[in-house]
């Protein structure tokens, strides 16, 4: 066997081992893209069920306080009938932010672009992030929405030194929580408590997965 020959054999198994690489890149590529698509879809069902749901609760909340506000509103308890008015609002503003969720997780081709498709991904992340601050300032509005005039004029400092504690304390792990709700601090143990549920894992996941297949092209 000359030198031509053994050249020829050795061109080409190199050309057909860069063409199994590359199948298996793409095979690859195909199946973490695949994987994200369906934690996606696992994502969209739980959030579409979320926004059903907080739709109608809000729903009943604003039909019932409308109400009030037309027919009673001078016999009626203010602290519950505010309270209650900012919960519905926060409430509102988070089903918003889950309806921007679904929108953007309906936009995100897996199979698209790889950086377009992360840039997706990140305003989702941002976005759930923005709805658990949000939701937790309801914390202190649970503890006001049964005061009343009686404990105005009725209560001793014992009682009032109690339930402001209770009010004081929800009221400062709430605006910690909104401050320190953030990506960063995702290795925290508090954190990893809060979002522990399915979506937030799904949502990880499918970043993961993604930032493999833009990681192994870059190679």
């Amino acid at each position: 066997m000359n030198d031509n020959e053994l050249k020829n054999i050795w061109q080409t198994t190199n050309e057909r081992l860069e063409k199994s690489l590359t199948l298996i890149t793409n095979n690859t590529d195909d199946i973490s893209r695949m994987k994200a698509g369906n934690f996606l879809h696992s994502i969209r069902s739980v959030k579409f069920l979320a926004l059903l749901a907080g739709v109608a609760w809000v729903g009943i909340g604003v039909t019932f306080l409308s109400r009030i506000y037309m027919n009673g509103y001078s016999g009626c308890n203010k602290f519950f009938l505010f309270s209650a008015t900012f919960q519905i609002l926060l409430t509102a503003i988070s089903l918003f932010l889950y309806l921007y969720q679904l929108i953007k997780i309906h936009q995100t081709d897996v199979f698209g672009p790889i950086l377009q498709t992360q840039e997706k991904l990140a305003q989702i992340k941002i976005s759930t992030l923005w709805v658990v601050r949000i939701l937790f300032l309801q914390l202190p509005l649970w503890t006001i929405f049964w005061w009343n005039n009686t404990m105005l004029q009725e209560w001793n400092a014992l009682q009032w030194a109690i339930v402001l504690t209770v009010t004081g304390s929800l009221t400062f792990i709430a605006i910690w929580l909104f401050f320190n709700v953030k990506y960063e601090n995702r290795d925290k143990k508090w954190f990893k408590l809060i979002f522990s549920g399915k979506e937030w894992t799904a949502l990880m996941k499918s970043i993961e997965l993604l930032g493999q297949v833009n990681e192994f092209k870059e190679k």
